[in-house]
């Protein structure tokens, strides 16, 4: 069983009313959690399709004993409800550009040194593969790895579209949908802590955990993943929808 998480008494009154909510919506498969660490701080990686997912994300990794930190933009910590909830249950704001999203990674470090489990979805926007698989991600999730030397778990959901498709603005949630989650096994980031912080580690460190990741979601969805993952920066007919859904962090 994971370690005692520091308390947050907003967080489990949340908890509270959120997770009846989310299984009157989901018919949840979870599997993996042997690979979740039961102590020390960990991050844990997802791929994200919907907006949704980020819930079902969470509603995972509490279930299994955690209290996990999500980064989130900044600009969401000054929004007077969502602001309360996101800073009440020390979420991690993120910061876009230069020294302010270094700031905002090192924090993301400290919180796992203190044992907590950050929650990541390394291609930092909604994927913009037009079957939903994993994209090419960000930079963030291996600064934070390789900075902290702390595991880096995998979790692959699949399912979340049918309770709200990409894009969506309002859920289906009845008759409740079949929704996947499995925790792989961590990826193995050891013989890069030495190496520079360069953009070739932070290349090869973030190929592994994508790999490791499309790998699991595979597995959830019984077929094999494209060649080569979609890169959002060599399609330029995305760009109206990246503005619409800009990017979480741009590390």
């Amino acid at each position: 069983m994971p370690i005692a998480r520091p308390e947050s008494r907003l967080y489990r009154l949340i908890a509270k009313i959120v997770r009846p909510l989310m299984f009157s919506m989901c018919r949840y498969e979870w599997s993996g959690a042997e690979n979740l660490p039961a102590q020390g701080g960990f991050i844990a990686a997802a791929n994200h399709a919907t907006e949704m997912d980020a819930l079902t994300f969470v509603h995972y990794l509490f279930d299994q004993g955690y209290e996990p930190r999500v980064l989130a933009k900044r600009s969401l910590f000054d929004a007077p409800v969502v602001g309360t909830v996101l800073r009440g249950t020390k979420m991690i704001p993120v910061d876009r550009g230069g020294a302010a999203a270094a700031a905002s990674l090192e924090r993301a470090g400290r919180e796992l040194g203190d044992g907590a489990c950050v929650a990541i979805f390394p291609e930092g926007t909604l994927t913009r593969d037009p079957d939903l698989w994993p994209m090419e991600p960000k930079t963030g999730l291996a600064r934070v790895a390789l900075a902290s030397r702390l595991p880096v778990v995998p979790v692959a959901q699949w399912g979340v579209t049918e309770l709200l498709p990409r894009y969506g603005k309002l859920p289906r949630p009845w008759p409740r949908k079949r929704i996947r989650v499995h925790a792989g096994a961590p990826v193995d980031l050891s013989d890069l802590y030495d190496r520079p912080i360069d953009s070739t580690t932070l290349r090869e460190a973030m190929d592994r955990v994508m790999d490791a990741l499309t790998r699991e979601v595979a597995a959830l969805r019984g077929e094999e993943p494209p060649a080569h993952r979609f890169d959002l920066r060599k399609h330029p007919e995305y760009e109206a929808r990246q503005r619409e859904y800009p990017p979480v962090e741009r590390p």
